[in-house]
């Protein structure tokens, strides 16, 4: 059960180029049963992600634009005329959200009074008050996409009954040729079809039941100190918001393979506690100094490694026998050491491989540094 939820995830990515961490968002959205925000500008596939994921557990879809004209009707279906003369107030709901177990809302802060109040008790309850009447749903999760952070005190309540949130940025440069044979890919092939879902809604609920048998015993600690330095920094969770971390963290381990959470689950924090656009980077910053992951360790390895490449242009550009050169020899001893140190202490197997792949940088460059000395490395 633990390797399907990962390989549910890199399907649901597969098609796109760079929207790993939006699929593993959705994904977690999917086996918590919260609801997601994904804010950015248009055109970051958003919406694709969300059908291919209700295609993938062949669950019932529902999409929809929000301007402030929506009529609850577009939603929540047309009243029952018939219904109507026999005294009854009913919505025929068919195809509509009532009956969606997947939704996706564009521009979701755009929502008027009158579907506000109905989305606030379907996203925390799964029901729709509607006149007299309370109309259940089937919804496991609620997609939103938006290109700005709400500041209306009246959006506030609905911004925080969103648990997962997540600045959606367009792919770098480095990205744009990937992207054109994606996008060609999407447009003309038939590789990325769904024939058959690899899940059904049934399964997904069977992970959801998995959450609670995951071992946290040994992060809470670490998590309380961190919602304190949050506090401290100016970022804010509110209790429920706070409350819900346990389960995402507990999916999180799941996808990665476990059923016992460690640190690295808890960068997980990064898509609950950002509430401006700012906090994005300031959250993740925090989290990537304060927790021994993959990621931190790959991050100073990586500016290890570019650091390298720059020395290694400032050789190219010195004299024979530079006097400065030889205190570059000691200083790259000391670069090998601690770059082995980071390989062994992390733990994880890709963070060692690149480890080993710097330390094969910094070979290089000592060789190229101790040629120009006239000395042995």
């Amino acid at each position: 059960m633990l390797e399907i939820a990962r390989k549910f995830m890199e399907q649901l990515s597969a098609p796109f180029v760079g929207r790993e961490e939006e699929s593993r968002l959705i994904t977690i959205s999917l086996l918590t049963k919260e609801h997601v925000v994904l804010i950015g500008e248009p055109g970051t596939a958003k919406s694709a992600i969300a059908r291919r994921a209700a295609e993938l557990i062949n669950a019932k879809f529902f999409m929809y634009l929000l301007t402030k004209y929506t009529e609850p009707a577009e939603l929540f279906g047309a009243l029952d005329i018939n219904s109507l003369r026999e005294g009854k107030y009913m919505r025929i709901t068919k195809d509509r959200l009532p009956e969606s177990e997947i939704a996706f809302l564009d521009e979701i802060f755009n929502a008027n009074s009158a579907i506000l109040n109905a989305l606030l008790s379907l996203l925390n309850e799964r029901v729709i008050y509607d006149g007299y009447n309370v109309i259940r749903t089937p919804l496991r999760t609620l997609i939103g996409a938006s290109n700005r952070v709400p500041d209306e005190p009246e959006l506030e309540a609905l911004y925080d009954r969103i648990l997962l949130r997540h600045n959606a940025k367009p792919v770098g440069e480095e990205m744009w040729r990937e992207l054109l044979d994606a996008a060609w890919d999407i447009e003309f092939s038939t590789k990325w079809i769904i024939e058959k879902p690899m899940l059904t809604v049934e399964d997904v609920d069977n992970i959801y039941n998995k959450l609670r048998e995951v071992d946290l015993s040994g992060i809470k600690s670490k998590l309380l100190k961190l919602y304190a330095i949050l506090e401290e920094k100016g970022i804010h969770l509110s209790d429920r918001r706070k409350g819900k971390v346990l389960k995402v963290i507990a999916a999180n381990a799941i996808l990665n393979g476990r059923m016992k959470a460690t640190e690295e689950d808890l960068v997980i924090l990064k898509y609950v506690a950002p509430r401006e656009i700012d906090d994005f980077e300031k959250v993740g910053a925090l989290l990537s100094e304060e927790l021994k992951t993959p990621i931190k360790y790959m991050k100073e390895l990586n500016d290890i490694y570019n650091n390298i490449r720059d020395a290694e242009r400032y050789v190219d550009s010195t004299a024979e026998n530079d006097p400065r050169l030889v205190e570059m020899i000691r200083n790259l001893k000391a670069t090998r050491e601690r770059v082995i140190s980071l390989g062994r202490e992390s733990g994880d197997e890709k963070v060692v491989t690149f480890s080993e792949e710097v330390v094969k940088e910094v070979d290089e460059l000592t060789e190229k540094v101790a040629k120009k000395l006239g000395i042995f490395p």
